[in-house]
């Protein structure tokens, strides 16, 4: 694990990064999160990360206490104490501290920047496909949660979806909205791919909107592909040519079969190879470098000593 963690406008040590058992994170799940990807000393697509973790602490009402560049620097800072070159950033939210569900008592957010090696699949996994079962977990719609904010609560529901994948020792659960459409998988977008154009949930589907499915739509768009969001049912994945998962944890990864059935040849196909490749070339040669002067701040942070 990383040597340092940022915690409330500090860099400790990680057995120092201890947060309140008053939370309301650890009490409630009232707090907001992103996951950020580093590549070769570059972080992905950190502008948007952050865009979208102030867009869902704003739409929860919980003031970070930090600028978008404040945060931005921290985590590039945060990158460079722990010499994190390849690995993965993680930064929670939550509304701060105090026993009770009224948020208007918590008066400071609590803020906490992690980063440390990722376990992806394994590699086979990319090379061969993986195995999804459909779950009986359904996402929540908007009028109960609004899937567009990244927030801890709602993740429960992902966690039961992916307990349920792991009963039966599945690569990925397929999580249906409650009209019975494809939504999205426990942690990743989902694409299809028919007749040379690439296919995938809209927002209102219920799906969180993805950095990478974003990233993906446009690279298929860049490369020739016709892009499409539009609902789907169960039937349209299994006679799918192709079908693949994006997120910042799984990158691009094939799909083989899905609830018994296979998916096209049950191998990864042209185009989910295509842009397998053309995703991770993006991802050794984009991104904001930790080292470059020009996005960083010379000053540290911190104020607290750090070894």
């Amino acid at each position: 694990m990383g040597k340092f963690i940022f915690l409330n406008g500090q860099v400790v040590p990680h057995e120092q990064g201890v947060v309140s058992v008053y939370d309301h994170g650890f009490l409630y799940g009232d707090g907001v999160f992103e996951g950020i990807r580093t590549y070769n000393g570059r972080v992905f697509k950190l502008d948007e990360h952050i865009e979208r973790l102030f867009h869902s602490s704003h739409a929860l009402m919980i003031d970070i206490g930090m600028t978008p560049q404040e945060m931005r620097n921290a985590i590039l800072d945060l990158n460079r104490r722990n010499e994190q070159r390849d690995g993965y950033n993680r930064i929670t939210v939550t509304r701060g501290v105090t026993l009770g569900l009224d948020p208007k008592n918590c008066k400071q957010a609590t803020v906490v920047i992690m980063n440390d090696g990722l376990a992806l699949y394994p590699k086979q996994m990319y090379e061969e496909g993986l195995d999804v079962v459909t779950v009986s977990t359904r996402v929540a719609m908007p009028q109960t949660v609004e899937p567009r904010v990244k927030s801890l609560g709602k993740y429960v529901a992902n966690i039961q979806a992916k307990l349920e994948a792991n009963r039966v020792q599945a690569g990925e659960g397929l999580m249906l909205n409650t009209h019975g459409y494809v939504a999205e998988c426990t942690g990743d977008n989902i694409f299809l791919v028919r007749d040379g154009k690439v296919i995938t949930p809209p927002a209102w589907a219920g799906i969180l909107q993805g950095i990478t499915r974003n990233t993906v739509m446009q690279l298929a768009s860049d490369l020739g592909y016709d892009v499409i969001e539009d609902i789907f049912t169960l039937f349209d994945v299994y006679t799918a040519q192709e079908c693949f998962l994006t997120g910042t944890a799984a990158e691009v990864i094939p799909v083989r079969s899905v609830d018994g059935r296979s998916i096209g040849s049950a191998a990864p196909g042209p185009v989910t190879v295509h842009l397998m490749s053309a995703f991770r070339e993006l991802t050794r040669t984009s991104g904001v470098q930790i080292y470059e002067s020009s996005q960083v701040t010379d000053e540290p942070l911190s104020t607290a000593p750090v070894g």
